[in-house]
């Protein structure tokens, strides 16, 4: 693919992705750095089972969630505008239908990971639910949103919602039950979803974590687009560890080791998306660098 010259205003982005002293942690997250330095987020990876009903249909780092059941599909993250074709690929492998998808689910409204809805909801006529402080973003194709809301470079193209969600709800389908957990912070509606699996006679909880990353240029304590997110970061933060987690999956492989899990899954043997330590690991690291970054704002707002 092309490689693009960095905006001036992304390399501050793209700096801190690439700084291995960074204290806060940051997302991968816009063009310039997708390609020039995670071509991960468009490389397709070979689609597999993780339990019970649940697949993996993304990419090697951009998360895409397949979860079957009698009466029809539901997808989890549609990622980039590129990637339904991928996507569908990867259902398709497993010996599932395209068309069978019933219901689509995002992890938050940034384009790495709805962009592609519009094209999924027009292909497989499913029906579309997001967290109730995303649906504004989403059916603006990002134009709504409290921190991009001004930089084209974000947007991707609108789509309808079906469903609002709000916090707790469930998401049913084919006997299949999903819980939204309203994680804000990343995203006013960024969502982790739960569900149970069973693998083997044992009921395994499975965590599909939202996001619990700042951005580079998110101001936690002075933000009149979003005065509350310094809050909501605190409550995903008790959300995320009152969750009981067996299978730690989230939005981005890199969140849970996709890579150097997935190698490992052998027929008979240990899963190691079975991971709770893994899961209690990265939310205690990720509230470690929040507190941080909000004491770094604190002092320099005091001191300003």
């Amino acid at each position: 693919m092309t490689h693009l010259t960095p905006h001036p205003t992304r390399r501050v982005i793209l700096g801190s992705i690439l700084a291995s002293a960074a204290c806060i942690s940051i997302d991968p997250f816009d063009r310039s750095a997708q390609a020039a330095s995670n071509p991960d987020w468009i490389t397709p990876f070979p689609p597999f089972k993780i339990a019970g009903n649940l697949y993996y249909v993304g990419s090697r780092d951009l998360a895409s969630f397949l979860v079957t059941t009698p009466s029809g599909h539901i997808l989890i993250n549609s990622n980039l505008a590129t990637s339904p074709r991928q996507i569908r690929a990867a259902v398709e492998k497993l010996g599932f239908q395209w068309h069978d998808v019933k219901i689509l689910l995002i992890s938050h409204a940034h384009y790495d990971h709805c962009a592609g809805s519009a094209a999924i909801l027009h292909e497989t006529g499913a029906k579309y639910m997001v967290m109730d402080a995303d649906v504004s973003d989403v059916e603006s194709g990002g134009q709504k949103n409290f921190h991009f809301a001004h930089d084209k470079t974000f947007f991707y193209s609108p789509a309808k919602v079906d469903r609002i969600l709000h916090d707790g709800d469930k998401v049913e389908l084919g006997g299949t039950t999903l819980i939204a957990h309203k994680t804000a912070g990343h995203t006013k509606g960024c969502t982790t979803w739960t569900m149970k699996l069973t693998e083997n006679g044992r009921t395994l909880d499975a965590v599909i974590v939202g996001s619990p990353n700042i951005l580079s240029g998110y101001n936690l304590i002075n933000d009149p687009g979003y005065p509350k997110m310094a809050a909501d970061f605190e409550q995903q933060f008790k959300t995320l560890k009152s969750l009981p987690c067996d299978i730690f999956l989230g939005a981005h492989g890199a969140y849970f080791n996709l890579l150097e899990k997935a190698p490992r899954l052998k027929p008979g043997g240990a899963n190691p998306f079975i991971d709770p330590a893994g899961y209690r690991a990265f939310v205690a690291d990720h509230e470690q660098s929040f507190r941080a970054e909000l004491a770094k704002q604190q002092a320099a707002a005091h001191h300003s």
